[in-house]
């Protein structure tokens, strides 16, 4: 197949805009219930009966004129169009992908997105493991359990593999995470801390070696936001002494938390799950987007109210202007980037800031 036959067929995704989420019928959705065993490699890959799910990369790379934040991210999303038509080219699955690194000398992401319906060997999401393929992008687990990932964009190529240090985190109750006041509103998540990361990234034509730690978070859902809510506040951060803190807040209009979660796993591997109401994330400083006129809270303080005691730490991002669009791939406005606290580094999500989120 040549290259044009190719691109034409990826730009059919982009022709087949998803409709709003109201035109969608959620009950022929498979719906996210607890009691379910997560069994892998299986729930590494796709899972098409859900209306949405995300295999999300993001991490620090120490490349040679200093530290990088990276992240690479596959989408796949059930349109609930054509489920009905035998045709291969119906956009019953449509699946897209953002690539981004957050380089403090350039002061703003360079980032690449694609999108595509699902097939003809240029857009695919196997159902047996991890294995997501978007024309040359490309993230896999291999035999020997460390996965590689291939995206770019403006500027820059990523070829990383992501070697597991740490067992799978489930979050919630074995993996079941509440997401909203009412019980289906809810996801199956898992994530893979302390990823070691080895690799190329290519600047300006030339290829360069690179090394740093990595985070992945796994998440499927139907019925994920409650009706009320806007965006959320996620972070996921690897400390130095092998802990991994997790925590989230989904939130109303007002800013006022519909939902909060998230976890602490040490490094041994006792795991703390964070009930409704012991995640907050409290003041620090805003930065407001020249492009959008969005207001992120770019420097919080994340407070865990857990059994032994109040746990703080102060989030400092890499650089202000980390907010990426991805409106062209047919995704929201929001910020994703590289943040550290004492002691650790991770990575801070804000939906919902520049409008309202809507999956």
């Amino acid at each position: 197949m040549d290259r044009l036959t190719r691109r034409s067929l990826l730009a059919g995704g982009a022709a087949a805009a998803l409709p709003p989420a109201q035109a969608i019928a959620a009950p022929d959705f498979a719906q996210v219930t607890p009691g379910r065993r997560l069994v892998f490699p299986r729930d590494h890959g796709a899972h098409p009966d859900f209306r949405t799910e995300w295999w999300y990369v993001t991490g620090w790379l120490d490349g040679p004129t200093g530290p990088l934040g990276f992240q690479v991210t596959f989408f796949r999303t059930r349109t609930g169009l054509g489920e009905g038509n035998p045709s291969r080219f119906a956009p019953r699955q449509v699946l897209f992908a953002h690539a981004a690194i957050s380089d403090p000398q350039v002061g703003r992401l360079m980032h690449g997105q694609r999108i595509a319906r699902q097939g003809f060997g240029l857009a695919e999401a196997s159902e047996r493991d991890m294995d997501i393929v978007l024309d040359d992008w490309r993230l896999v687990r291999e035999r020997s359990g460390a996965m590689r990932a291939l995206a770019g964009g403006e500027g820059f190529q990523l070829d990383l593999v992501l070697t597991p240090t740490q067992p799978i985190l489930l979050q919630g109750e074995g993996g079941f995470s509440r997401k909203g006041p009412r019980p289906e509103q809810a996801s199956w998540y898992y994530t893979l801390p302390h990823l070691q990361v080895s690799g190329r990234l290519e600047r300006e034509g030339r290829w360069r070696p690179v090394r740093g730690q990595a985070w992945l978070d796994r998440e499927w859902s139907s019925t994920l936001l409650d009706p009320a809510a806007v965006g959320w506040d996620w972070t996921g951060i690897n400390l130095e002494d092998g802990r991994a803190l997790t925590a989230f807040r989904v939130r109303d209009a007002r800013g006022r938390a519909l939902w909060t979660g998230g976890s602490l796993r040490s490094a041994d591997g006792r795991l703390w799950t964070a009930p409704n109401g012991a995640v907050a994330f409290e003041g620090g400083r805003t930065w407001r987007s020249p492009r959008t006129g969005a207001v992120y809270p770019v420097a919080p303080t994340v407070r865990l109210m857990t059994p032994a005691g109040e746990r703080r730490w102060a989030l400092t991002p890499l650089f202000d202007d980390q907010e990426l669009d991805s409106r062209p791939s047919g995704g929201p406005v929001y910020w994703e980037g590289a943040v550290s606290v004492p002691g650790g580094r991770g990575y801070l999500e804000l939906t919902g800031y520049a409008a309202p989120l809507r999956l």
